[in-house]
């Protein structure tokens, strides 16, 4: 009897486990189309019936991010990275909408926890520099920026706000380097930048 219950309840675990990736494929959809309310409700209906799935939590947060509802898509990442404290795509974004409310010593907080993880991705790095340079801890700054560029040399992102921040400290000969290596990488905002600074 015990052996037929454990049966039903793996059944029924599995059912529930594909319904719910059915579900999330929806929401991804609609989440691809920039209609994050309906993607929501998407992922609303998966985590009515288990609220520990890990990528609805965290693609939910997504959308709440993308209409600018920080609140919300906090607590989601949070719930996300309550789940899995290995996961570096949960804390990348918990970093990024800390950043993104001014938060930096929380943004700091997670970038760090992310490098931590072996097999960090490049950007995990880029978000700890941007919080160093947000409170003003330049030197630390730059070798986050300069670590996100050796992983990836194609970063033009990295290289913008590394060469901003050798503007800041002097080193403008440096600095244009950066920014011109950033608009050959197609980041446009880089382009004010040169003309401001690199004459």
């Amino acid at each position: 009897m015990k052996v037929q219950n454990w049966f039903f309840a793996t059944l029924i675990g599995i059912m529930l486990s594909s319904c719910s990736e059915n579900t999330s494929k929806k929401g991804d959809s609609l989440f691809g189309q920039e209609k994050y309310q309906e993607a929501i409700s998407e992922y609303d209906k998966i985590l009515k019936n288990n609220p520990k799935y890990l990528k609805g939590l965290y693609n939910r947060g997504r959308a709440y991010e993308e209409l600018g509802e920080f609140k919300n898509a906090e607590k989601d990442f949070l719930a996300a990275f309550a789940i899995d404290r290995k996961n570096t795509q949960v804390m990348m974004s918990l970093s990024n909408i800390y950043q993104k409310q001014k938060n930096h010593t929380s943004a700091l907080l997670y970038a760090d926890y992310a490098v931590q993880v072996p097999g960090a991705p490049s950007m995990a790095y880029f978000l700890k520099g941007r919080a160093l340079h947000q409170i003003g801890n330049t030197g630390e700054a730059m070798k986050e920026y300069s670590a996100a560029i050796q992983m990836d040399k194609n970063f033009g992102q990295a290289y913008y706000y590394r060469g901003m921040l050798k503007f800041a400290t002097d080193k403008k000969k440096s600095g244009c380097e950066d920014i011109k290596a950033a608009l050959k990488l197609d980041f446009q905002e880089a382009q004010l930048a040169l003309e401001k600074y690199c004459k």
